[in-house]
């Protein structure tokens, strides 16, 4: 089952402001987008699935240029960053820990559809009975994020479990989200429960070919959610410039062993 974003309990972090993507280098990161280890810095019932209106499509350039088997691979076992473990859902017991690594956060789930932000034609109050309005990110025009068009990720509001900044991850960071052999970049974009895990946009479950309706969609597991710490996308909306993120912040990644 899936539950309501804590959206209001964020209601004070600071918009993000508009300004250019930074992509690293292998030599020099910069502030914006930096990826410690990897770059040695010195200073990611059947719903008919009617077609999309343009507007409403996640952009193709999320596409990976890395294997899905590649990024798995690298992940390796489980270092266990959070002091406990995750719900999946209400009723579900606690079963799920956050992993890192040197470059990266992980966690292993299922897929609730979030359908929270701005009204569409695909998110709304009569297509999701537990739609809210509001997104803990904006983007950097004041607006709260189209989940229907923009790829992104829902982590857990900071508690006793795990505080995602404390380990890189805030608004906008990149990650890569992988199910069944693909691969779909996207931004930290909304926070959800304390102790729950497990949940993306509407747009990145199409795009992973998971059934997005936001009453009876996503799956009940086997979606890796990868977050790439100290990275972030800036206007949090540029699903362009975080696919290519996504990408340079991936090779990377499975390069550095």
């Amino acid at each position: 089952m899936r539950v309501p974003s804590l959206t209001p309990a964020l209601a004070g972090v600071a918009l993000l402001a508009p300004a250019a993507l930074h992509v690293p280098t292998a030599l020099n990161a910069p502030a914006e987008l930096h990826h410690p280890a990897a770059l040695h810095d010195p200073a990611a019932l059947h719903h008919p699935a009617a077609v999309a209106p343009p507007r409403d499509r996640p952009a193709t350039a999320g596409r990976s240029a890395v294997a899905a088997t590649a990024l798995l691979a690298r992940l390796g076992e489980c270092h266990q960053i959070s002091r406990g473990r995750y719900r999946t859902d209400a009723a579900r017991p606690a079963t799920v820990p956050v992993c890192g690594t040197g470059d990266a956060v992980f966690w292993k789930a299922d897929l609730d559809i979030d359908c929270d932000g701005r009204s569409t034609a695909r998110c709304n109050r009569r297509t999701d009975p537990q739609f809210a309005t509001m997104t803990a990110y904006r983007q950097s025009d004041g607006r709260h994020l189209n989940a229907a068009a923009l790829p992104y990720i829902v982590v857990p509001a900071p508690s006793r479990i795990w505080n995602p900044r404390e380990h890189g991850v805030r608004g906008g960071s990149v990650a890569a989200v992988v199910y069944r052999g693909r691969v779909q970049y996207a931004v930290v974009g909304d926070t959800g429960p304390r102790d729950i895990i497990g949940e993306a946009s509407y747009a990145t479950a199409r795009a992973l070919g998971i059934r997005a309706n936001p009453r009876s969609g996503g799956v009940p597991s086997g979606v890796t959610y990868i977050v790439f710490k100290h990275s972030r996308v800036r206007p949090i909306e540029d699903h362009t410039a975080a696919a290519a993120a996504g990408v340079r912040l991936a090779r990377l990644f499975v390069a550095n062993r």
